[in-house]
């Protein structure tokens, strides 16, 4: 494991609500980041699919993990998310890159897809414009 990965883990730990959640940072490098969450019953809406929020919180922490991995300690200015197709499945992986970046803010595009069955569906799609902390 790199150092770069044990730090971003270390950072993940530290949010409360992604402990809740069960979220995993499986990738962490200059430009790029990938968080997971196996869906769990608490995280469905009433049509058995994953609720938008969750989709919705793992894009803008995988946007923020990709933006502060150029940046350092960073938040969110803004994200948009458009969602392509319910999450049906047992897991959700959001795959976030940097598009660009300067010395204190990243734009950053990412993509969240639902597993199960042994494929990946993309399930929605974000942009986010990404703000060094302090």
């Amino acid at each position: 494991m790199t150092d770069m990965l044990e730090f971003g883990r270390s950072v993940l730990e530290a949010q409360p609500f992604s402990r809740l959640l069960g979220t995993e940072l499986v990738v962490f490098e200059q430009g790029r980041a990938e968080l997971a969450l196996a869906l769990q019953p608490e995280h469905l809406q009433q049509h058995g699919f994953a609720h938008g929020g969750v989709v919705s919180y793992l894009a803008d922490n995988a946007l923020t993990f990709a933006g502060g991995s150029v940046l350092g300690d960073s938040v969110t200015l803004e994200y948009k998310i458009n969602y392509l197709r319910p999450a049906i499945g047992q897991r959700l992986v959001a795959r976030a890159r940097v598009t660009g970046s300067g010395k204190t803010q990243a734009v950053c595009h990412c993509d969240v897809f639902v597993s199960g069955d042994g494929t990946e569906k993309m399930c929605a799609t974000a942009q986010g414009t990404i703000r060094k902390a302090g």
